[in-house]
């Protein structure tokens, strides 16, 4: 009788083959842009080798999966018209398939900057984890996962542009400085058609940060020499009128004080 109850086959941590009909994308995908020529060379790889590699998913119900890593091996099997692939299942959550998505991209340097750092946000803000909680679970560093956080800072047509020029991860946080400035993108572009270093773009951009601050306290200094002539002037001419008015000045570090004494000679004639 032992013979009619066999407990059924354990599947989880084991290669099986899958309809790739049954397998759903991650939602947690944090990849945007594919490389379609290189998805046609895995394509033409996979139907003249198949898959090396099995891809890693979980089980959501009877007849359906989500795909936990391995998206371009699942996209170039479709492409090469396989029905099935090599797959393991694994018991996890969708938080913890988020995270090992997520891992996988990273480890592979598969993400551009942007896309890793919406990813990091995509952790915390849609799965409730901390700074801390996503750096540890990504064998990160608090800081650097923050520092990733600041570029989302830019807007999509900036990231695209950066992306294009193909700037390095210090270069964005360099021009971070240009936050509220109008010339960004122009920075951008003189950045990435001069192909500056990270060094060179940080001195350009010092440089751009400096003028935006002279310009304002050179006219102020401008303005205050206009104003103490004006008193100047008003006093040679009420000196020339008879009047003797006298002035003193004290400059001090943040304010000049102007004193102005103007005799009001009530009840004598004035000659």
């Amino acid at each position: 009788m032992a013979g009619f109850f066999q407990p059924k086959e354990k599947v989880v941590n084991k290669v099986l083959l899958l309809p790739v009909g049954e397998i759903a994308p991650n939602p947690a995908q944090p990849r945007m842009e594919f490389d379609e020529a290189a998805l046609q060379g895995l394509a033409e790889s996979i139907r003249e080798n198949g898959v090396l590699q099995p891809v890693l998913v979980r089980k959501l119900d009877e007849h359906r999966y989500e795909l936990i890593s391995g998206e371009r091996r699942l996209r170039a099997s479709k492409a090469a018209g396989k029905e099935t692939i090599p797959a393991v299942i694994m018991d996890t959550s969708s938080q913890q398939s988020a995270v090992f998505a997520i891992l996988e991209n990273i480890q592979r340097r598969d993400l551009n900057l942007f896309e890793e750092a919406a990813a990091l946000q995509s952790l915390i803000g849609e799965w409730g984890l901390t700074q801390e909680e996503t750096a540890a679970k990504l064998g990160m560093a608090q800081s650097t996962v923050a520092n990733k956080l600041r570029l989302l800072a830019f807007s999509a047509e900036e990231q695209q542009l950066m992306l294009g020029y193909q700037l390095t991860e210090r270069h964005a946080r360099a021009l971070l400085r240009l936050r509220d400035d109008p010339r960004k993108e122009e920075a951008i572009r003189w950045i990435g058609e001069r192909h500056l270093t990270v060094r060179q773009a940080e001195a350009y951009i010092e440089k751009l940060v400096a003028e935006k601050s002279s310009p304002r306290r050179v006219l102020l200094v401008k303005d205050i020499r206009i104003f103490i002539n004006t008193i100047n002037q008003a006093i040679d001419t009420m000196k020339n009128a008879g009047i003797p008015a006298e002035s003193s000045k004290v400059e001090k570090e943040d304010y000049i004080e102007y004193l102005v004494r103007i005799p009001t000679n009530r009840g004598k004639p004035v000659r």
